[in-house]
């Protein structure tokens, strides 16, 4: 990431509201290529309504969101695995990628699976999966849109220490590559590490955004 580099999503003064509740208001930030983006805060704060935004599937209630990426360069993990019980793991990635207009190989579905530890699972029902598997199947959906933006909510749910080990892998390359990634996360002290930008919500704002060092300094101080 360059000074030069143009933001591939900007918010500027962003709000939302739920009804007549305030999530949050005045969020302003911008994310550029090879950038991860950690996104911390309270439960409740509104963290993946900030990533559904972002991802175009809820409209802000106030402020003003650009993006600089064409239609299916966004790969977004959210709660819900989205995993069909009754196909199997290489079912599940061929569906979804005819849903986003992609015809892979099954060595293109074979690979995928393989980064995320499934390759000996791919002909298994993905309903006989635990949440773990599920999650890693999930992650693998959105690895093989190769995005510009992926867009990861709590993507460590379920996953086992080697998991882990595999989701921190597969971050790190896409920031090489000069994707751009934005990951909500409960797990600040580990998760800050592999991010280059910290953004807090918090008290219904943005109580915070910069990078990893000061964030660091901002929590001791707070």
């Amino acid at each position: 990431m360059t000074q030069s580099d143009p933001e591939l999503v900007s918010l500027n003064g962003v709000g939302h509201y739920f009804g007549q509740r305030l999530v949050f208001r005045q969020v302003t930030l911008g994310v550029a290529p090879g950038e991860v983006l950690l996104v911390l805060g309270p439960n409740g704060a509104g963290k993946s309504t900030l990533l559904q935004i972002i991802a175009g599937l809820l409209t802000p209630g106030s402020g003003a969101i650009d993006w600089t990426l064409e239609p299916g360069e966004i790969g977004y993990l959210g709660h819900g695995t989205c995993v069909y019980p009754f196909l199997s793991a290489s079912e599940n990635l061929f569906f979804w990628a005819r849903m986003h207009g992609m015809t892979p190989a099954v060595e293109d579905i074979t690979t995928v699976l393989d980064r995320v530890g499934l390759k000996a699972a791919a002909l298994e029902r993905a309903g006989t999966f635990s949440r773990g598997m599920a999650q890693r199947l999930s992650l693998a959906r959105v690895l093989l849109l190769d995005a510009k933006l992926l867009l990861l909510d709590e993507p460590a749910t379920g996953l086992d220490t080697a998991s882990r080990s595999i989701l921190d892998q597969e971050i790190s390359q896409a920031r090489a590559r000069g994707a751009a990634v934005v990951w909500v996360s409960h797990d600040a002290r580990r998760d800050v590490l592999l991010a280059d930008r910290v953004v807090v919500l918090q008290g219904k704002g943005q109580a915070f955004l910069g990078t990893t060092t000061a964030y660091q300094q901002w929590w001791c101080d707070a």
